[in-house]
């Protein structure tokens, strides 16, 4: 290698060195500009979540029942799921229940086959009927009364499975708008207490996010990010949540 060669050569390794740290020098000083700017807009507004609940009572049940009768044969099976169900629905009309209010489904069957060593022989030991009946009723209390009660039909051999009411509240509609506000008025004021605390005052409101409806029993404190809807208790607490975003300056 000659003179002038070696000198061209540590004259393109001193421009590439000095190209680097033009470059690294300017990534730096980016990305020290992208960071204080995200503090900046992280300090120039304040996220707070505001809680609103109020206490509400089911006024709308609905009651599925189903009846089940097995016999070596199907048509025995079927005859004594429909007394089944005769004696039933006098247990509820008997309870109070309008018989408008007494929907039943069709007659369902099936087979219970014979195994031996989990295989089928063939052979049919019995047959199984079966038939919903659902009751609708405003009268929470009363739908609650005849499911407590429903012991004193079985006593007489009718079987029946008990799959429990299902309290709703029909006007949850017309609460969500009070929740709502009531909801936002509590985020400002948690807004206002952390701002007064470091010295800041705060703004308008940049955005709202509500959250779902939670409808829980009284004393629950189970929550779902999609929503929660407890039909098992009459009495209910409903809960909802904003997402507030306010200035500060």
């Amino acid at each position: 290698m000659t003179i002038n060669d070696a000198g061209t050569s540590r004259n393109r390794t001193f421009a590439l060195i000095g190209a680097a740290l033009v470059l690294a020098v300017g990534v730096g000083y980016g990305l020290s500009l992208v960071g204080s700017g995200f503090a900046s807009r992280a300090g120039n507004a304040i996220t707070v979540t505001g809680q609103a609940k109020t206490s509400a009572v089911a006024d709308n049940a609905v009651w599925t029942l189903n009846v089940q009768e097995s016999s070596p044969k199907v048509a025995s099976a079927v005859s004594k799921v429909e007394s089944s169900v005769v004696a039933l629905i006098a247990y509820l009309t008997k309870g109070g229940i309008d018989k408008a209010s007494i929907e039943t489904g069709g007659i369902n069957t099936f087979a219970t086959q014979e195994y031996n060593n989990g295989n089928p022989t063939g052979r049919i030991l019995s047959y199984t009927a079966n038939q919903n009946v659902t009751v609708r009723s405003k009268d929470v209390q009363m739908i609650k009364t005849l499911s407590n009660g429903i012991g004193s039909l079985l006593q007489t051999g009718v079987n029946v499975n008990n799959y429990g009411p299902q309290y709703y509240v029909s006007n949850l509609a017309s609460m969500r708008p009070k929740l709502l506000a009531d909801a936002m008025i509590d985020a400002k004021l948690r807004a206002v207490s952390i701002t007064k605390a470091v010295g800041s005052k705060l703004g308008a409101v940049v955005s709202v996010t509500s959250g779902p409806v939670q409808v829980t029993t009284p004393d629950s404190v189970d929550a779902s990010a999609g929503g929660m809807y407890d039909t098992s208790s009459i009495p209910k607490t409903v809960t909802v949540t904003v997402s507030v975003a306010f200035k500060v300056s």
